[in-house]
C-alpha cells in the first residue's frame, strides 16, 4: 500500500475536496448525536423505519454545503422535512445541529447562519429522480439502526454522471484502521476513517483525524491465514440469512458473518477483511419484495471497483444507478475479490433455486 498527505486525485479535484469536508463534518456531527442520544431524538417514519435528529441534520448540513458550491447539480437524499414539519421540538434540535451546536473549522464558514426554512429547503432538495443523464449528488446517513444501538454507521457521499458513479466518499466513525472482528457489531473498534474513491483513480483510506490517505488493494482472494468470511447486514429483515448461510456452504465458508449496519461493510471489504459482502433479497426467503436504494450502495460500488474487486448483484449483473433513485434494474449484491466473485454469484444462483423448490 502507498500513503499521501495530499489529496491523491487528478480529476474532480474541487468536487472530491468539497464531499471531504461534507462528509468530515456530518461524521462529526453524526458521533456527536450518537454519544448522548435519547428516545426523543428518534421518530419512526411511516415506513415503519427509524430516524434521527442526526439524519436530518447530516442531509441538511451535506446539501448546503453542495448547493453553495455547485448550485445547480440536483441531489438525491433518503429523507424528507414531513416529520420536522409538524414536531417543533424535533425541528428545533435539527436546526441547532446545523448551525453549529458544534465547533467549525476554516473553511466550512464559520460565521454562516442558515434560517429555518434554508435549513428546511436543503433537506427537501434531496427530492432529486435521478436518471442517465446529467449529473447529481446521493447522500445518505446509512445504518440508522446501528446507530440508534450505539455501533456502525456511514455517512456517504456520492457523485454520478450520466448514470455513471464517479467519486464516492464513506465516513465510519466507529471503526479504526485495524481490522474489524467478529462481534463488531455489538463493539465498535475505533475512532473513524474516511474512504475515498474516484473513478479511475483508485481508492484511498484515511483516518478522519488526519490527511495522510493510503491506497487500498482488495486481494483478489483472501489470504489463506485469513478464511473467508461474509459480511452482512445484522438484521434479518435486510437480506435473506437463511439463503445466505446456504450460500456460506456452498463456498466452505467456516467462519462466522462479520455482521455490520451501513456501507461500512464496504470499508471493511475494500481493505480485504471478510471476502464476500452479500445482500439476497428477502423475497427469496419469503419476505417482501424491496428495490435497493442508490444511496445505499452508489459510494460503496465505486470503493470495491477502486480497490480492485468487484460489485455487482446478484445475478452478475453491473448496477445501474441510471434509473431513478433505486436500483430497479437490479436484484441483491454480491460483492467480493475478482478471484472469488464469479463463485460466490453461482453459489448465490445454486442457492436461490434451491430455496425455490
Amino acid at each position: 500500500m502507498s500513503s499521501s498527505s495530499t489529496l491523491p486525485f487528478t480529476r474532480l479535484v474541487k468536487e472530491t475536496e468539497i464531499a471531504i469536508l461534507s462528509v468530515l463534518r456530518a461524521c462529526y456531527l453524526t458521533k456527536s448525536v450518537q454519544d448522548t442520544l435519547v428516545t426523543k431524538d428518534t421518530v419512526i417514519k411511516a415506513d415503519k423505519s427509524p430516524v434521527t435528529v442526526a439524519d436530518l441534520s447530516a442531509q441538511s448540513l451535506i446539501s448546503l454545503h453542495l448547493l453553495s458550491h455547485f448550485p445547480q447539480d440536483p441531489i438525491i437524499g433518503e429523507e424528507d422535512t414531513s416529520e420536522l414539519r409538524v414536531n417543533a421540538p424535533l425541528r428545533e434540535k435539527v436546526i441547532g445541529l446545523v448551525n453549529g451546536g458544534f465547533e467549525k473549522e476554516e473553511g466550512w464558514g464559520k460565521d454562516k447562519h442558515y434560517t429555518e426554512e434554508e435549513i428546511l429547503d436543503a433537506i427537501d432538495k434531496g427530492n432529486a429522480e435521478g436518471g442517465s443523464k446529467g449529473r447529481f449528488w446521493t447522500i445518505v446517513i446509512d445504518g440508522t439502526s446501528g446507530f440508534i444501538r450505539h455501533q456502525q454507521f456511514a455517512v456517504c457521499l456520492a457523485l454520478i454522471v450520466d448514470g455513471v458513479v464517479e467519486l464516492g466518499v464513506i465516513g465510519c466513525p466507529n471503526l479504526g484502521p485495524e481490522p474489524a472482528k467478529i462481534g463488531e457489531e455489538i463493539i465498535p473498534n475505533g475512532k473513524g476513517v474516511l474512504m475515498v474513491a474516484v473513478r479511475g483513480e483508485g481508492s484511498w483510506s484515511r483516518p478522519l483525524t488526519s490527511s495522510t490517505y493510503t491506497k487500498l488493494d482488495l486481494p483478489s482472494s483472501p489470504p489463506s491465514s485469513n478464511p473467508l468470511t461474509f459480511l452482512e447486514s445484522v438484521e434479518a429483515g435486510h437480506s435473506a440469512h437463511t439463503i445466505q448461510a446456504k450460500i456460506g456452504e456452498l463456498l466452505g465458508v467456516e467462519r462466522p458473518s462479520l455482521r455490520m449496519d451501513s456501507q461500512a461493510k464496504y470499508a471493511c471489504l475494500s481493505r480485504g477483511e471478510g471476502g464476500v459482502y452479500l445482500r439476497i433479497p428477502t423475497k427469496y426467503a419469503g419476505g417482501k419484495e424491496y428495490n435497493e436504494k442508490i444511496w445505499d450502495h452508489a459510494s460503496g460500488n465505486l470503493l470495491i471497483h477502486e480497490s480492485g474487486g468487484i460489485c455487482t448483484d446478484m445475478w452478475g449483473k453491473p448496477l445501474d444507478f441510471g434509473v431513478g433513485r433505486t436500483l430497479r434494474s437490479n436484484e441483491g449484491i454480491v460483492a467480493a475479490g475478482k478471484d472469488v466473485h464469479a463463485k460466490a454469484v453461482e453459489a448465490v444462483k445454486k442457492a436461490v433455486e434451491e430455496a425455490q423448490k
